[in-house]
């Protein structure tokens, strides 16, 4: 078992070398057919008004708070790498941002008072996590009626399983993609969460990425994996990508 005050400095070792190197290039092929799941992600994040205030959980040059902060929209990027904090700083200042700011933090215990923000959102954050933990600095930090909005990988199927256990370098000893039960325990924070699961059959496209047959053949299996996952709920457990809206009760 590894031993969990030593937890966050792994993680932040870990990443910061990812952010200076970027050596997670050899996994980006299978990135090729997550459109479907990174669309849902940003349709959420464009519901969120130029007027709020949005704490990102999780930050770096692929950070969410450029786009939201073009709009406007006032943004605090919070990450454990201070390499990846610079990096979104640095990225900020060439775009001329000036509503986004990043912080180096541990997201299990956000230094920001109760209520603060309107949304919280991330990608790829919650499953390097305490989850209870995490879930529950969430909802602490969040204000009556605000929502969190997330993008997370899940750890059913089998063969990403696999490649999960003969590429450990790509990944934290720490790190666990979400099982359903971490789903569940949500709805102990929230009172509302919707779940949109996305890439079972999809999968299939990635060996056609560089072809012609790429397009038609990912929005086929897009489609199938669609009505596989409306016909027939307990397959989705075996998808890729699960989309996460939790929405905090009215006051």
């Amino acid at each position: 078992m590894t031993d969990t005050r030593e937890r966050p400095q792994r993680e932040a070792d870990f990443h910061d070398h990812s952010f200076e190197h970027g050596d997670r290039h050899a996994v980006q092929r299978f990135y090729s057919i997550t459109e479907r799941s990174s669309r849902q992600y940003e349709t959420l994040l464009s519901t969120i008004p130029s007027s709020a205030s949005v704490l990102e959980y999780g930050c770096g040059q692929g950070s969410a708070a450029f786009h939201l902060s073009e709009r406007g929209v006032h943004v605090t990027g919070v990450d454990i790498s201070p390499i990846g904090v610079r990096q979104a700083r640095e990225t900020a200042q060439l775009r001329g941002l000036s509503t986004a700011q990043f912080t180096v933090m541990d997201a299990e215990h956000l230094d920001f008072g109760p209520r603060l923000f309107d949304y919280v959102c991330g990608s790829g954050i919650l499953h390097h996590l305490d989850l209870p933990q995490a879930y529950s600095e969430v909802s602490r930090v969040l204000r009556d009626d605000g929502a969190a909005f997330f993008l997370e990988p899940l750890g059913h199927n089998p063969l990403i399983n696999a490649y999960r256990r003969r590429t450990p370098d790509l990944r934290t000893p720490d790190e666990h993609p979400l099982v359903m039960r971490d789903l569940a325990r949500a709805d102990a924070h929230f009172g509302r969460v919707t779940l949109s699961f996305f890439h079972l059959c999809a999968l299939g496209a990635i060996p056609l990425r560089r072809t012609r047959l790429f397009g038609p053949s990912l929005t086929a299996l897009d489609a199938i994996d669609r009505a596989i996952f409306a016909a027939a709920p307990p397959l989705r457990r075996l998808a890729w990508i699960v989309v996460m809206e939790c929405r905090q009760p009215r006051g």
